[in-house]
């Protein structure tokens, strides 16, 4: 612990709603500024909700998401012109200056993304020796060539001969009859995971090798040895055993039962479609769907199948096409989150609570409760279900901070119809209070995920495969618990102690799901006043003090994703943006700062980036799917965390009436 968990003291009364005789005139003239931001982004934010009463930005992410998109395509022999051309003029317009891509606007090159963009690009008819290519293939083999990428790169060149299967690590099927109790079982892995390495069990058993177009000898730094053998870890290590284990699995593929086999990819299949959604896709994201589609397909389901057409078609709904003809893939879509958050910041922008565009964002928003058990139970088998998911269509997987927030949203909208909401609400509260882990905190999905085998694995080469807890969702937990009234249960007290002993000694919180520490920070700091800290609280002091010293000198804040990789030089450092602006407001306000010069910097540089429609612009990605390997550029963000930041600046803190911490 490093402070105490009480918060006897309340928080610290509500600021002022408006300004008073006693402001200067400078700070009059930022509220005015801040009064006219608010009313211009309000207006704007309400004339973009669909007619069915939800919000919804694309999610940008990077171009292997269009690359896998089109090697699918061509695998299932379904790649058309049109298509293709529009993907490649999206891959090109992404190529930085040096051949590379990124994986985030401003990032460095990353040699899997470029290998799939340039392996792409081939496929629409760009010439090897084209300028931008042979500029994409030289960098390639500056960096070690296709044998340093990722291994799931590396599995999608298997599928056309351009990798070799016996040079991928090995994941039978047979996983699917491990225990619950057994390590390394599916439930092990998180559910992104879980949905991904399921129907790549069946790929890898199978080993599929569809023609290839043409040859990758370019890619290769010495074609005639395009697999080098790497070193092996130390064998007393953890890497070094499970890189033996590895090995061996690799010689009981040659004498695994052939009837075992089968009946463990035809378990698995099962596995994969009972977890269809109703629209087709698996889970709500891009991944799962396309591996899911191609195990099926070799297990014999044709494209005709009703499994099979309608997963394809839930994939065409993954796609923004965009005036210049270009077709960008969505990884996933975001309609609960990104309505939950566009509703909290209507209303604290000082927008009715009874506005008929709030009433009709709650009703569709009740309408995408979760009410009937999904993969989360294997661990809470009692546990009634009641949670959102964050997309559309995902009810196999509700997720933690999606409920938090559609639960703070649902209480700020006057509803005509107050019983089914307070039924909703009380479902959501029981189900996040179910999910709390053993150590008090809450992950995303699940409860307690947390093994530390899985990351091991020399498959699991990329990004998160364990989704253990985090600040920023145990945060709007704990917020969400407050504004209930359930700040001094025992189970809320757990998460308090356990978000005060992950302050980093700087006094920032780590962000999992945003970037980076300022996204950690932004949601700790008004949890713990909304549980009734004061903002005199070490904690939160300690927590003020560290956004003041990294406030840019624009008076914006900004983190860029490099503070995953290189904490020291990179955390709270960063061009200035407009959603990390608001997450250090949100936090600076909450704590009773709103007089400070902090604060007065940060809403002038808000106002005066605002464009004349009311939006912001936003080129920096400010969200994380896997902190550093997989970043989101949220289009909505630089629309809903300004408008919440200025309108509690305008209108004062949410919930200021009530008694905090009651």
């Amino acid at each position: 612990m490093t402070a105490t968990t009480d918060g006897s003291t309340g928080a610290l009364p509500p600021r002022a709603a408006a300004a008073t005789d006693t402001e200067t005139p400078v700070a009059a003239g930022v509220h005015e500024a801040a009064v006219r931001a608010v009313r211009r982004a309000t207006d704007f934010l309400l004339a973009k909700q669909d007619a069915q009463g939800w919000w919804k930005g694309d999610l940008e992410t990077n171009v292997t998401m269009d690359a896998e998109d089109l090697l699918l395509r061509q695998f299932l022999g379904i790649r058309d012109e049109k298509t293709t051309q529009a993907a490649a003029l999206f891959i090109r317009g992404e190529q930085r200056e040096d051949g590379t891509w990124a994986t985030f606007y401003g990032g460095p090159g990353e040699l899997s993304t470029t290998v799939e963009a340039y392996v792409a690009l081939r496929l629409a008819g760009d010439a090897p020796d084209a300028p931008h290519m042979a500029k994409a293939s030289a960098w390639i083999r500056e960096q070690g060539g296709i044998a340093a990428a990722r291994v799931f790169t590396r599995i999608w060149l298997a599928l056309f001969g351009w990798w070799k299967w016996e040079d991928l690590p090995e994941l039978p099927p047979e996983l699917i009859f491990f225990p619950k109790w057994l390590p390394l079982n599916i439930y092990d892995f998180g559910c992104w995971a879980r949905q991904t390495i399921v129907p790549l069990t069946i790929v890898s058993a199978k080993r599929p090798v569809r023609p290839a177009p043409f040859p990758l000898d370019e890619l290769h730094t010495d074609p005639a040895d395009p697999s080098p053998p790497r070193p092996l870890a130390p064998a007393a290590s953890w890497d070094g055993a499970f890189q033996r284990l590895d090995k061996a699995l690799h010689q009981l593929r040659k004498v695994a039962p052939r009837r075992l086999r089968k009946a463990a990819m035809n378990s698995a299949a099962r596995w994969i479609i009972e977890r269809q959604e109703n629209d087709g896709c698996w889970g709500g994201i891009q991944p799962p769907a396309v591996y899911s589609i191609i195990a099926l397909h070799l297990l014999g389901y044709d494209l005709q199948h009703p499994v099979m057409r309608e997963g394809l078609a839930s994939l065409d709904r993954f796609a923004v096409w965009r005036e210049d003809g270009a077709r960008m893939i969505e990884a996933c879509q975001s309609p609960v989150w990104d309505t939950c958050l566009a509703t909290i910041a209507l209303v604290d922008a000082g927008l009715p609570a009874d506005h008929p565009q709030l009433v009709k964002a709650a009703d569709w928003m009740l309408g995408e409760e979760i009410v009937r058990p999904g993969d989360w139970a294997v661990k809470r088998p009692r546990l009634s279900p009641g949670g959102w998911a964050f997309e559309f269509h995902n009810d196999n997987y509700p997720d933690i901070d999606d409920t938090a927030e559609v639960v703070l949203a649902l209480r700020r909208v006057e509803h005509h119809d107050p019983e089914r909401v307070e039924k909703a609400i009380g479902r959501g509260v029981r189900w996040n209070l179910g999910m709390q882990s053993k150590n008090g905190a809450w992950g995303a999905f699940d409860v307690d995920n947390t093994s530390p085998f899985p990351n091991r694995l020399p498959f699991c080469d990329f990004g998160e495969v364990i989704d253990p807890p985090s600040a920023d969702v145990t945060a709007h937990v704990v917020e969400m618990l407050a504004v209930e009234g359930l700040a001094h249960d025992p189970r809320t007290r757990r998460g308090i102690e356990w978000l005060l002993a992950e302050q980093e000694p700087d006094g920032s919180w780590f962000g999992r799901w945003g970037v980076n520490y300022v996204y950690g920070t932004g949601s700790v700091v008004p949890a713990l006043v909304a549980a009734g800290f004061p903002g005199s609280h070490p904690a939160i002091r300690r927590a003020v003090a560290w956004l003041e010293s990294v406030q840019n000198d624009d008076g914006g804040w900004g983190e860029d994703l490099r503070s995953y990789k290189y904490v020291e030089e990179w955390s709270g450092k960063g061009a200035s943006t407009a959603s990390q602006t608001a997450w250090a407001l949100m936090a600076l306000l909450a704590a009773g700062e709103k007089d400070s010069m902090a604060v007065e910097r940060g809403i002038e540089w808000l106002a005066a980036t605002q464009r004349e429609d009311g939006s912001w612009d936003e080129p920096y990605f400010t969200g994380t799917g896997f902190p550093w390997d997989f970043s989101i550029n949220y289009h909505l963000y630089r629309q809903v965390f300004p408008l919440t930041a200025l309108g509690r600046y305008v209108h004062g803190e949410p919930f200021s009436d009530r008694h905090k911490g009651s």
